[in-house]
């Protein structure tokens, strides 16, 4: 008996032990101190990355990736996706790997070259030119695209021209007022404004049978700027190249929704999404001048004339004197099922591997893309190396780093959208921000910023560890250089930021798929430069040269963009408690939802179709309150607690997906984020509350009001519902 008990007794201490011991382990594992560096190492390092990133070898970068046309689905573009793949890698960028997808893709007929002629009895008389002066330096290079529209279809349509300012819906609603028809005619249009493809939709809409698109010095000119190469103004014979689909995020348009693997089902070619229906085809304002010197008609209203020496009258057709001529286009481009790659490479998490923050840009350019977009591959490409040497010292994120170079940007955002596609399943769980690279620079006089309201605060402080990159500022911080220049006057003492739209690749990830995202680039003075973009956009003169003479002879510039860039990268990715800011959200629902009411209310009929915005104002006010309180609960967070820590960051980190609705846009369904979305209108311009927006928008030219104001009432619901939900994602477990 003795024995038995000695024996049991030994058993019960040592299961004691046992239990003691593992409640002892689940304490010490739940609650342990973090592994990660103390706060001022935690800063040095941030610092080291940033300090790390050089202007001599984002020169460099520049110069080797703009020494030859890299056109999307070319073999110099496969060539360069090489070199970055095996460049990354020796950086220290771990599974770098290249990923390709089969996509449409369009290209000129090299034996059919695109152009307009004017016809006289059926002959012709003028014909634009068939290719862009090639600047100097570059004469030996072969192939350069001549200029084309991406997609346009085939055709030689003949007949009147008609001059449509900068073919806006308010454009061709302004034609219809004044008993202009557009029906049978051929559409002439300078770039600017809006995005090109939505200039062919509205061409297509009022039934013109062709659009030449052109560049007008009004829009592509600066003020006291000398014609590239002497200044960075656009020559008269430069034309813009650019895509012109209305895909509306629908990635390849034969496999809209699903990744183009050799596997996926494809549309027709002929049915593919977004596809124009008329010929598109762009010109320089020296042969633009030919077709609009001539121009009948009556004379152009307010705001439609440009800087070149002719009437801008309207048309249709020519003056009395050459009333017999007409215009005929010729368009032989082809389009074709192409394989593209991406490069894509990581830096393990040590903590959370599984939660990713993206650092992405595109790679393909019409020609040498000496701003769009090698100006920001090298930016990233020298983040890249700078973060793989960190790495080498012993440091490692918190959470992975996904660097990527995409394909086929230029073609609609095909290379993103794919990769987006493919990976949708495991980005909506794991995805914590996407920080765009595209061009990191567009003027010489400030930062712009747009991003999610949630990263704003981030945007500041990241901005006041670096310095400006101007002469005469030394010892200034960024922040307060991009302050003195563009001050939120209107909204706060702070310097501006500005909603996403689209037109680049951060699209698929932050309309549709609802992750944080943001992109930085320099910028130029909106106030007293009103050209459009920057005038050498999408040309074949887009060299190094343009950048290293004109843009930014120091690189300071760009290196300041790529620290922002890199900055935003590594506190999203190493910091324990993730800086995102649900307090900026709730202030940017507020702004929105009273500029929404305000637009609403300019409409005279509303009070008499029940349309009230009573419910989102009480939505917002929740969602205030909610972050108000989340934001509270934050300063007492234990942040040595793992558990706690992880659930607080997944509140954070899913804040972005709660103001996506899986329907997504009327029209529009792989536009899923109710707060923002591009204009139907203009892809380029981000609107809030975009589902309200579009369906006031369509009132004054629906035959049912009744049905339209019904489809403004819906809309607010939905807008109404989404902010409530996205509130109680905040409110604790």
């Amino acid at each position: 008996m003795g024995r038995e008990s000695s024996v049991g007794d030994l058993v019960w201490r040592c299961a004691a032990l046992a239990g003691i011991f593992f409640l002892g382990f689940i304490a010490g594992w739940f609650g342990r101190p973090a592994s990660e560096p103390a706060a001022a190492e935690y800063q040095d390092r941030l610092e080291s990355l940033l300090q790390d990133i050089h202007t001599h070898n984002i020169r460099y970068y520049l110069r080797e990736f703009t020494r030859l046309p890299h056109l999307a689905g070319t073999e110099q573009n496969l060539r360069l996706a090489e070199r970055i793949r095996d460049e990354w890698a020796g950086f220290g960028l771990e599974g770098v790997e290249l990923v390709p997808y089969d996509v449409l893709l369009s290209y000129p007929n090299q034996n059919r070259p695109n152009y307009i002629s004017i016809l006289q009895h059926g002959v012709q008389i003028f014909n634009t030119s068939l290719s862009e002066p090639v600047p100097e330096g570059y004469e030996n290079v072969s192939d350069i695209v001549p200029p084309y529209n991406a997609f346009s279809p085939q055709g030689q349509p003949e007949g009147e021209l008609v001059y449509v300012n900068y073919g806006r819906t308010e454009d061709f609603l302004l034609l219809e007022r004044e008993g202009i028809n557009c029906s049978g005619k051929i559409a002439i249009a300078r770039y600017g404004k809006i995005f090109r493809g939505n200039k062919v939709k509205n061409a297509m809409l009022w039934g013109a049978v062709g659009i030449v698109l052109y560049s007008d010095p009004a829009d592509y000119a600066a003020s006291g700027v000398e014609v590239y190469p002497q200044g960075w103004n656009l020559p008269g014979g430069g034309a813009q190249r650019g895509n012109v689909l209305n895909l509306n995020g629908a990635g390849d348009p034969l496999t809209p929704g699903y990744p183009a693997k050799e596997y996926t089902y494809r549309f027709d070619p002929e049915k593919g999404v977004g596809l124009p229906k008329i010929p598109v085809h762009p010109i320089g304002y020296n042969d633009a001048v030919h077709l609009l010197k001539n121009m009948g008609g009556p004379a152009p209203p307010s705001g439609w004339t440009g800087a070149l020496n002719v009437s801008y009258r309207i048309g249709p057709g020519f003056t009395q004197d050459t009333h017999n001529q007409t215009v005929r286009m010729n368009v032989f481009s082809t389009n074709r099922v192409t394989r593209i790659y991406n490069v894509i490479g990581r830096i393990r998490g040590a903590q959370e591997p599984d939660r990713y923050v993206i650092l992405g840009g595109h790679r393909d350019a019409w020609v040498f893309g000496g701003i769009d977009p090698i100006s920001g591959a090298a930016t990233v490409h020298e983040t890249a190396r700078s973060a793989g040497a960190l790495l080498k010292t012993g440091w490692r994120p918190r959470r992975t780093m996904v660097f990527a170079s995409w394909d086929a940007e230029e073609f609609g955002l095909l290379g993103s959208t794919e990769w987006a596609e493919e990976n949708a399943k495991i980005l909506q769980e794991r995805a914590v921000a996407y920080i765009n690279a595209d061009s990191a620079i567009e003027g010489m006089y400030t930062l712009r910023v747009d991003c999610t309201p949630s990263l704003h605060t981030l945007v500041y402080d990241i901005t006041k560890k670096i310095s400006s990159p101007e002469e005469g500022e030394e010892g200034v911080s960024l922040y307060d250089s991009w302050h003195k220049r563009d001050n939120w006057t209107d909204e706060r003492d702070a310097p501006r930021i500005s909603k996403l739209g689209s037109g680049s690749d951060f699209e698929a990830y932050f309309i549709r798929l609802g992750i944080a995202a943001g992109r930085a680039r320099y910028t130029k003075n909106k106030k007293t430069e009103k050209y459009s973009n920057y005038p050498l956009y999408h040309s074949v003169y887009e060299t190094f040269e343009l950048v290293g003479v004109s843009y930014d002879p120091s690189f300071r510039r760009l290196q300041a963009v790529a620290r922002v860039r890199a900055g935003l990268l590594f506190r999203l990715a190493d910091s324990r408690l993730l800086p995102l800011d649900c307090q900026e959200y709730a202030a940017a629902l507020r702004k929105y939802a009273t500029s929404i009411h305000a637009l609403a209310h300019t409409h005279p009929n509303i009070t008499q179709h029940n349309v009230t915005f009573d419910p989102l104002f009480s939505a917002v006010e929740n969602f205030t309150n909610a972050a108000r309180d989340f934001h509270q609960r934050l300063q007492d967070l234990d942040t040595s607690n793992e558990l706690v820590l992880r659930m607080v960051n997944d509140q954070l980190m899913y804040l972005e997906r709660a103001f996506v609705d899986p329907l997504g846009l009327p029209g529009r369904p792989f536009y899923r984020h109710v707060i923002f979305a591009p204009s139907s209108h203009n892809k380029y311009a981000g609107e809030s509350f975009p589902g309200v927006y579009d369906a006031l928008f369509g009132i004054e030219r629906s035959d049912d009001p009744h049905a339209a104001w019904s489809e403004v009432r819906r809309q607010i619901s939905i807008a109404t519902y989404t902010v409530q939900s996205a509130a109680m994602t905040l409110t604790p477990p």
